[in-house]
């Protein structure tokens, strides 16, 4: 049996169109309790490298010193406004994610969905753009303890038998086919940098480009 792990966000998912505007919102609720200093951010690598992250990265990554309760509560306003976006209609999928998808259906490999993302998040998405149609499982870290995905991959190995191939967007997808020995597609057009790809074995510059690396 043929499977493809797929990353969300960056990598099906143009999720900087509703996470930029949740993160501002937790950022204005720090900058009014006294965390952080009223700031822009001009360049949209500052938000968007967060993306991929669990939610325990991210805030250890960008304000390590702030309380626990605090990086819980910021991280339940961008949750929870994500969730807003969707419900609007905000959210967008990349141009040819659902063909493609569609495409790998058709021609025998199974998809698995696996993401450093919430539940709530999750099960959102696969609401809204009827992911249950073209995926057999679904994973987001939020269920495992936000774990790396590289050990989630270990319960996923232990349900399916097969040939597995990783597809995403930053280091943790990459570091999961390494640590397993899994053939990975890393997406340049996401928000990881050339690094944090360097180990993959083919880079895609649009999610199109998985059909012709396997030669359908």
């Amino acid at each position: 049996m043929k499977y493809i792990i797929f990353d969300y966000d960056g990598t099906l998912h143009n999720s900087i169109k509703i996470y930029k505007p949740a993160f501002m919102k937790a950022y204005d609720y720090l900058v009014v309790n006294g965390y952080a200093k009223k700031r822009e951010f001009e360049e949209e690598e500052e938000i968007s490298k967060f993306l991929g992250l669990s939610a325990k990265d991210m805030w250890n990554t960008f304000m390590p010193n702030l309380p626990k309760c605090e990086k819980e509560k910021c991280s339940s306003i961008i949750g929870q406004a994500m969730i807003e976006y969707i419900d609007k209609g905000e959210a967008q999928l990349y141009d040819g994610a659902i063909e493609t998808l569609n495409k790998l259906n058709e021609y025998g490999y199974k998809l698995i969905f696996l993401s450093n993302c919430k539940s709530s998040y999750m099960n959102k998405h696969i609401e809204k753009f009827n992911l249950n149609k073209y995926f057999i499982d679904f994973y987001c870290s939020e269920d495992f303890h936000f774990i790396p995905k590289y050990e989630i991959f270990k319960f996923i190995k232990e349900k399916y038998q097969g040939d597995f191939i990783v597809v995403g967007d930053r280091f943790v997808d990459i570091e999961l086919a390494k640590k397993h020995n899994l053939f990975s597609i890393g997406c340049s057009y996401g928000y990881g940098n050339d690094d944090e790809l360097k180990d993959a074995d083919y880079i895609i510059e649009n999610i199109k480009d998985i059909i012709h690396i396997l030669g359908i």
